[in-house]
């Protein structure tokens, strides 16, 4: 018998039946009536005129939350992996591929390897704002120091998620500055959903569970880490994990996207600390999903050595790459870390690479088919501590690095110097072209590069204006960017790959009245999903 709870869950019956559920009865789930409302306003390509804000920083300060520290949990029932790959295992050929049983972009970069970008068709001429959501700004305060300050849109990394539900709707789902997560329909922009209050503002990208199960996951200021369900007509948290159940030692955000390898989720804070959560997903007898989240792997991000040269500094922004069974990350530091995770699942783990490359380490790892990472820097701490400005120099903003070779892992690096007033590095997470042996980066600077993977040779270059922030994207032979951050005429660019080593420019196309686009795209059948700073997220394609 179909309960009325089960009447309003989005994840239908062929989603349930992939998994073996340890109850007496197979339990059909049918999916999600849309939410009325829409909150949409068709809009021409330049936009309206950006609300006055006052612009943050892109760095968080230190947040005080509250003193409640009690997680919230749910019983569970047994879970299953993904059939044809061994359980806890990335494998190489997924390097470029979508992950898991959801057709869709459900996590930052699209898989654990953070390689996959979505799916064309790219329009070959400049497209159309098909829509844009909501009818008002989604802005919202929050503190930078002492101060509260406005903050509009969506910020870095702020990639929506992108999915095709069961019941035949494409469903775009993204966090704002406004403090919600919010649901539309791809199509339309109408809500699908009510919006979930993080009860801070989003900066980073949220997670869609992989494997089917009707969870999202996602973090903000707020300071918890939170599980939400979405088998019901209104999102509800099921489990959260606080900044302060460590002792950190940055502030309490979490802007970094997890990743889901099976039923371990792998999570790091700008608290200090990286996080091996067993999520232990399933659903009880009236087919409700469950959770049962428990921590069985913690370890600080920074060391007494590192600590000396940068004091505090050692968050977590980036988001975690896994391949095989090893999981990688870095920090604010410069710290990159190599974990071993093939016995994680009973606590144990061991770091089998640590490397310190000299800088603020935000951007995303990248792995390639053979497990070779590709690390990118922003010049923070080394434009005033010599200690850090002397390891840049020796190791480059830009390096292809060894993971089996941990005593000498540089196989090539790359400056990514400063240039006209803006820093070096990169924010940015880079775009790999695995088939063509390319790696395309976005730096500060406003260059955007294409650098040969073997080689490290830089084979191609166009400018793009400074402060990007946003990381390029690949699909359908197509590579899309953000431009033009400083010059009042924010907006896209696409070039052809027919020769990945000579783009070729197609178009531009204005986007968010001229306000910076931080945050990275989301490409989706013929269609561009992004949020601005202007406080709008739009829709590019055909209307």
């Amino acid at each position: 018998m179909i309960s009325a709870e089960q009447k309003t869950d989005p994840f239908l019956h062929s989603q349930v039946m992939r998994r073996l559920i340890t109850t007496a009865t197979a339990v059909a789930l049918v999916a999600t009536a849309c939410v009325a409302g829409a909150d949409v306003v068709p809009a021409e390509p330049n936009g309206t005129t950006a609300p006055t804000v006052t612009e943050p920083t892109v760095q968080s300060p230190d947040t005080t939350p509250a003193a409640d520290t009690t997680d919230t949990t749910v019983s569970s029932t047994t879970t299953t992996t993904v059939p044809g790959r061994p359980p806890g295992v990335v494998p190489p050929e997924s390097v470029g591929e979508p992950w898991g049983d959801v057709v869709g972009l459900t996590m930052f970069r699209g898989n654990p390897t953070r390689t996959f970008y979505g799916s064309g068709p790219v329009s070959r001429s400049a497209p159309e704002v098909a829509w844009r959501f909501p009818e008002d700004a989604m802005c919202g305060q929050s503190p930078v120091g002492q101060e509260n300050k406005v903050w509009c849109g969506s910020g870095w990394t702020g990639q929506p998620v992108v999915w095709e539900r069961p019941d035949g709707i494409t469903e775009v789902i993204f966090g704002a500055y406004d403090k919600q997560i919010h649901f539309l329909n791809a199509e339309t922009g109408e809500r699908t959903r009510p919006d979930f209050d993080m009860g801070d503002i989003i900066k980073g990208s949220v997670t869609l569970d992989p494997d089917g199960y009707p969870l999202l996951y996602a973090g903000s200021r707020d300071p918890r880490f939170r599980v939400i369900a979405l088998d019901a007509e209104e999102p509800y948290e099921v489990w959260s994990l606080h900044a302060k159940s460590v002792d950190g030692i940055w502030n309490d955000d979490w802007d970094s996207n997890p990743v889901i390898v099976d039923d371990i989720m792998y999570q790091g804070g700008e608290n200090s600390w990286w996080f091996a959560v067993k999520l232990n997903r399933g659903y009880d007898v009236d087919g409700k999903v469950t959770v049962d989240p428990e921590v069985v792997y913690q370890i600080p991000a920074w060391t007494d050595e590192l600590t000396e040269i940068f004091g505090r500094q050692h968050s977590v922004e980036n988001s975690t790459a896994v391949f095989g069974q090893r999981a990688y990350f870095s920090t604010s530091a410069g710290r990159v870390v190599g974990v071993d995770v093939s016995d994680i699942e009973s606590g144990n783990a061991e770091i089998f690479f640590d490397f310190w490359n000299g800088d603020d380490t935000d951007s995303t790892i990248n792995i390639d088919r053979d497990g070779y990472l590709y690390v990118v820097s922003h010049a923070d701490t080394a434009k005033k501590n010599n200690t850090a400005a002397r390891r840049v120099r020796e190791v480059g903003d830009l390096s292809k690095l060894d993971p089996d070779n941990p005593d000498d892992p540089v196989m090539w690096s790359v400056h990514l110097s400063a240039a006209r007033g803006q820093d070096a590095g990169a924010w940015a997470t880079p775009a790999l072209h695995a088939d063509a042996g390319l790696l395309f980066v976005a730096t500060d600077a406003g260059d955007l590069i294409a650098v040969d993977t073997a080689t490290g040779e830089t084979v191609w270059e166009d400018f793009i204006g400074g402060n990007a922030w946003s990381s390029p994207v690949i699909a359908d032979d197509m590579l899309v960017v953000g431009v033009d951050c400083l010059t009042g005429d924010a907006g896209f660019r696409a070039y052809e790959l027919a020769n990945p080593r000579a783009p070729q420019r197609l178009w531009d196309t204005p986007v968010g009245g001229g306000q910076c686009i931080e945050s990275t795209p989301a490409v989706w059948n013929g269609r561009i999903y992004i949020g601005s700073r202007d406080g709008f997220f739009y829709a590019l394609g055909s209307q």
